[in-house]
Parts: structure tokens; C-alpha cells; sequence
């Protein structure tokens, strides 16, 4: 045993991890970019980004922090009700309400960090859930601005201005590429995050939260301003699902959606920077292949988890990674 853990703290990662890592935002960013020319349909691209930059922010207090969270539908749908709201009954432009959308979501993720930090385990996971079921009814019976049981509608978008140019929102690749700018940017931002010093003050509070306390860091104020960047970012997907899908739908909020974030991040790797997108298209892939041929996916995609579960451990990105190691 003791000499396994020499064997595993002098093992060094293999050249091509470390180019690998040292360009992880430039290699995630080349295969978007690419991803959706090799996808059976323009739309189904667009979904595995929104809800694998969903999954991203779940991971960021998951995978990176430790912290089991049931409640990020409640800043993912925060985050698509106000930039559908900003757009429907204020008319705002498009840009301002996506930066309404993510700012949504870092204020419901402060309110409801705030409450639960406190807490751990699943106790933290619990309290996480009823306060997002309490954002739920909150949106639920706010129905002049929320649509109520029907969701919001009239999120259209037609064109988009950029820089002087008006681009064809309804066009399938424009709309991709548009939203894959954002989703870019966000893997930029989280990888300065994990780079710098208080990404290593995250992993220290995950790997031993006592020796962190005892080195001075208030591991409070770590947990919080986490919650509060991975409302950021789940709020940000919020925002540009609702301007793909032109509507909010009340489902958005509801604790269903976290379920899939926790499903999406564990498919993929928790604690891994690319591995949310590929859990979100293989759930994804899954459902829309799958239900093609029985209304029964959730079956399929349930034996498609198992299985990953008992082979891919780490999830499919975090076990390729991990052979990379080797």
C-alpha cells in the first residue's frame, strides 16, 4: 500500500497532459468550433453547448469545491427568465439581457450560498434543493412576467447586431457560432480561474477543508464566492437558452434540471475542464437518438449511466484523462 501511494505521488503526467492542460481553452475552443459540421442536426449542436456551459458551472462547485448541489436549476432558470424578461416586456437588446441573464445568476446563487454554505453533505444538497423549489413558486406564480404554468413566450430574436453587422440569428450555424462565442469565453474565464491562486485554494478546501481553515483561508468565503461564480456561469447558459429556444419554459427551474446537471458532469468527469460538454452530449445524443425509436429513453440513457458508472468511474473524460496520466 505504502509503496502504491510513492508509486502515485512520483508519478509525473505525461508530456501530452501538460501540452494538453497549458492549451486546454485553445483545443476545447478548435473542436467547438468544428463540432457542429460533424452533428446530424445544427440545433442538437446547440443544445449540448448551453447545457454543457450549464454542467460547467455545476462542476466548478462540484467537481473543483467538492460540494454537492440539488438547486442549480434555480440560477439556470433565473438566468433565462430575466434575459427572456429584459427582451419581452422591456425590449432591451439582446447583449444586455444575456449580461442580465448571468447577472441573475450570480444574485440567486448568492442568496441561496448564503443559507446553505453553512451546511455539508447532503444536507447541503437538501437545503440547495428547497430553496431552489422556493425560486421555483416564486417564478411560478409571478405569472404577468414569467408566463406562469405556460412559461415565458416571445423571446424571438431575428437578428443580431454585431459590430455594425446584422447577422441572420434564425440561421442554424449563425445562431451556433454566436452562442459558441460566449461559450468560448466562459472556458477562457474558468480556466484563469483554475489557474490562478484561488482556483488552488478551491482544490485545497475540496482535498482538506481542516488544513485549509488552519492556514489562514476562510473556507466560508471560498464556498460562497464559488457558489456565486457557478452561478455566473449557469446563469449565462440560462440566458442563451432562452434566446435559442425563443420561450422559457417553467421545467427550466424545476429540480428535474439539476438532476441533469448532476447526470451531465458525472457521464463526463467531474473535476475535469472539457469533461460537462461531453457528458451533456452523450445524455443528450442518447435521448434524441433513443427516442426516436421508443418513448421510453429514459431507460436507456438510465443502463447508458450505469454502465459508465461501473467502467468509466471517473466519467468517460476524466477516465481518458487519467489513462493520458499513465
Amino acid at each position: 500500500m505504502a509503496t502504491d501511494l510513492a508509486f502515485e505521488a512520483n508519478r509525473q503526467p505525461s508530456p501530452m497532459l501538460e501540452w494538453a492542460t497549458r492549451h486546454r481553452v485553445a483545443l476545447a475552443s478548435l473542436f467547438l468550433l468544428v463540432f457542429p459540421l460533424v452533428m446530424p442536426f445544427k440545433a442538437l449542436a446547440v443544445m449540448i453547448l448551453i447545457y454543457g456551459l450549464y454542467a460547467l458551472g455545476f462542476n466548478l462547485l462540484f467537481g473543483y469545491l467538492g460540494l454537492l448541489s440539488f438547486g442549480h436549476s434555480a440560477l439556470f432558470g433565473a438566468g433565462a427568465y430575466l434575459c427572456g424578461i429584459a427582451i419581452v416586456h422591456f425590449g432591451w437588446p439582446w447583449y444586455l439581457a444575456i449580461g442580465l441573464g448571468l447577472v441573475a445568476g450570480m444574485v440567486v446563487a448568492l442568496v441561496i450560498g448564503a443559507l446553505a454554505i453553512r451546511t455539508r453533505g447532503i444536507y447541503f444538497a437538501m437545503v440547495t434543493m428547497a430553496l431552489s423549489q422556493c425560486v421555483y413558486y416564486l417564478f411560478y406564480q409571478a405569472v404577468d412576467l414569467t408566463g406562469g404554468e405556460n412559461g415565458l413566450r416571445g423571446v424571438n430574436l431575428k437578428f443580431v447586431n454585431i459590430f455594425g453587422f446584422q447577422v441572420d440569428f434564425l440561421d442554424p450555424l449563425s445562431r451556433y457560432y454566436i452562442i459558441c462565442s460566449f461559450v468560448i469565453a466562459a472556458l477562457w474565464v474558468l480556466s484563469r480561474i483554475l489557474a490562478s491562486p484561488f482556483g488552488a485554494v478551491i482544490e485545497a478546501v475540496r482535498e482538506n477543508e481542516a488544513r485549509a481553515r488552519a492556514s489562514g483561508y476562510d473556507v466560508m468565503l471560498v464556498r460562497l464566492l464559488t457558489f456565486v461564480l457557478s452561478g455566473a456561469f449557469c446563469g449565462l447558459a440560462g440566458a442563451l437558452l432562452a434566446l435559442h429556444l425563443s420561450t422559457v419554459p417553467i421545467e427550466t427551474m424545476h429540480y428535474e434540471t439539476s438532476g441533469l446537471a448532476v447526470m451531465m458532469c458525472l457521464l463526463g468527469g467531474m473535476g475535469t475542464f472539457f469533461g460537462p460538454f461531453i457528458g451533456a452530449a452523450v445524455f443528450l445524443l442518447l435521448e434524441n437518438l433513443v427516442s426516436v425509436w421508443t418513448s421510453h429513453w429514459q431507460l436507456f440513457v438510465g443502463l447508458a449511466f450505469m454502465v459508465c458508472v461501473l467502467f468509466f468511474p471517473r466519467g468517460i473524460w476524466g477516465t481518458v484523462m487519467e489513462r493520458m496520466k499513465a
